[in-house]
């Protein structure tokens, strides 16, 4: 007999998916961010709104969540896999190119932030600890709805988005040496700051040893298995396994599961395999990100700020300007424009998710009270609903009072819209270069791409034409003239993405002339499968070179081992390209001045 089951078991997971899947999409239909529908659903479902009804209206139970703490343990997970992104896309070369914003900029930004809002909340008579604690809290912003608002409005690349990206990247460093105090801090009975600090730093040193002992012993042998599989389901498990696994450690040793998680982000940031994590996590993130800004509009409680109205609003204005005020101010010390100022100075005014992780922790820990903790949580919240208020005012502002300043060109996303025919080259690395510069000194118009904004900012310093985007997007190829372009080159190393952006390249130019680098013999044989008219394998060109290079050593004349290495390349061509692959074919322009 089949065991009966309860349906109200699944009722908060039903919850939680219709949000995301049904709600969530229809609000950004009407422009709303993702992040306010979020918010908005859980404080119209939760305990505090209709899910408070269940007991006069219990045809609500179906529909609503009654009791937010069934969700605490997936918003644990949505932090988690958040500090593990963050981790993720942190690098050594990022952080060296904004060192000036990041460390200067951001850092002053949360250093006098915390000072001003800390010493406001000490002199309405919060504890010396817990002044600290609301301080830092609320001097950082959302990451999240920032970086989303900056993005959908193609902001993120201007003036303004590069400084509001390097004061967001400084406060998502600042999240873990925080988490480190609050949990060493509620560890102990005298709550001693200094005490506190010094212990955090010791843990905070040991957690790096850990990271370079782990990194450079396990994670890569681990992820170098799992791929050469070629399974994606074991590349998935393996990832999970390493967020999931580093960050119930970490909660094991009494830290919090998303100082472990970003520690296990910071293992693989500097694998070849961050790429791929990135595009793995990245559904499992975004809903386990939701489920937690769920639970933060659960948290909302109508009738408390029924009931202080005017201080909630009077903390959320004080709050927006005294951040908005010492922001501005820093960036015009940094030689930032006005607008650039004004523009990043609104955006990051407002508060910010950590807040949330931040001050909940320290009321489990016994450093905050909780009535503090939620009515500066419900100033917070009404200061992330109204941010995309205040970018759409930011932008006018910006415009309005004075001229934006421009990145340089290096940085500019979109490439020329002159439908001029021209070779595309997909990759900026060793060989896109020297593709690029052959192209040059046959005076063959070309036009480069690359995924990785260092090395397309420096082929645009060498006066190249180069552009950051993904070229596995149609819409980007279409942007970068492919309709028009005489061929595409494509010159990455990576084999999913070369398979990927064949496969989009000749759905949209069947005729289209396409030459791409193979890994080896079996990937040529499948990119001819797929369309292109030239796979060049790296392990068979190699050979051919060394060979070449050999026989001339040896003495033998050059023309006759020239001849033979073009001989046998086309015989590895012949082998390799089955009958059905596309013939190969001068682009039209070449055709017409033959003809």
């Amino acid at each position: 007999m089949a065991a009966t089951i309860d349906p109200s078991t699944y009722r908060d997971a039903v919850v939680v998916l219709a949000t995301a899947g049904v709600i969530v999409p229809f609000a950004k239909r009407f422009r709303v961010n993702s992040v306010v529908a979020f918010i908005a659903c859980g404080a119209l479902l939760g305990p505090f709104g209709l899910g408070g009804l269940v007991a006069q209206v219990p045809l609500l139970r179906t529909i609503t969540v009654s009791n937010a703490e069934a969700l605490a343990g997936p918003a644990e997970l949505g932090i988690a896999f958040l500090l593990f992104v963050i981790g993720l896309e942190l690098s050594y070369d990022r952080l060296m190119t904004m060192r000036r914003l990041v460390f200067g900029l951001g850092l002053g930004q949360i250093g006098f932030s915390a000072g001003v809002i800390g010493a406001v909340a000490y002199a309405f008579g919060q504890p010396a600890t817990a002044a600290l604690i609301i301080g830092t809290a609320l001097a950082l912003s959302s990451t999240a709805m920032v970086v989303e608002l900056l993005s959908a409005h193609r902001r993120i690349t201007s003036s303004a988005g590069r400084a509001s990206f390097a004061i967001l990247l400084c406060q998502d460093l600042a999240v873990i040496p925080l988490l480190f105090l609050i949990s060493v801090l509620g560890s102990q009975e005298n709550g001693s700051l200094l005490a506190g600090l010094a212990q955090a730093l010791l843990q905070a040193a040991a957690a790096i040893a850990a990271i370079i002992v782990i990194g450079r012993f396990a994670m890569r042998p681990l992820f170098r298995l799992v791929a050469s599989t070629d399974s994606s389901e074991s590349f998935l498990a393996a990832t999970l396994l390493v967020a999931l696994g580093t960050g119930l450690i970490a909660a094991a040793a009494g830290l919090s599961m998303g100082l472990g998680a970003f520690i296990a982000g910071l293992l693989l940031a500097e694998t070849e395999y961050r790429r791929a994590i990135e595009v793995t996590i990245e559904p499992f993130k975004a809903l386990l990100i939701g489920v937690f800004f769920l639970t933060v509009g659960m948290s909302v409680n109508p009738a408390a700020l029924a009931a202080q109205p005017l201080a909630i609003v009077a903390i959320a204005a004080g709050l927006f300007l005294a951040k908005a005020t010492i922001t501005y101010l820093l960036a015009r010390f940094f030689r930032l424009g006005r607008a650039t100022a004004l523009e990043s100075a609104i955006m990051i005014g407002p508060g910010g998710e950590f807040a949330f992780v931040l001050l909940s922790a320290s009321v489990a820990a016994g450093l905050v009270e909780r009535p503090a903790s939620s009515l500066v949580l419900a100033a917070v919240s009404l200061t992330m609903i109204s941010l995309p208020l205040a970018a759409r005012l930011a932008r006018t502002l910006a415009t309005r009072f004075a001229p934006t300043v421009q990145l340089p060109d290096e940085a500019h996303i979109l490439p020329p819209a002159d439908h001029a025919a021209r070779a595309l080259v997909v990759g900026c690395g060793r060989v896109g270069r020297l593709v690029g510069e052959m192209l040059e000194q046959h005076k063959a118009p070309f036009l480069v791409v690359d995924a990785d904004p260092a090395l397309v900012a420096s082929q645009r310093r060498a006066g190249r034409p180069a552009f950051y985007g993904d070229a596995t997007k149609p819409e980007f190829l279409r942007l970068c003239g492919l309709q028009e372009a005489t061929a595409l080159i494509v010159t990455i190393d990576n084999q999913r993405a070369v398979d990927e952006i064949v496969r989009v390249a000749r759905a949209m130019r069947p005729e289209l002339v396409i030459v791409a680098r193979a890994r080896d013999a079996k990937h040529a044989r499948h990119l001819y499968e797929i369309g292109v008219n030239d796979a060049v394998p790296e392990t068979i060109e190699a050979s051919l070179q060394l060979s070449e290079a050999a026989l001339v050593g040896l003495g033998v004349p050059m023309g006759l081992v020239i001849a033979s290495v073009h001989q046998r390349r086309d015989d590895f061509r012949s082998e390799l390209k089955p009958a059905s692959a596309p013939a190969r074919s001068l682009p039209r322009h070449a055709r017409s001045r033959r003809l």
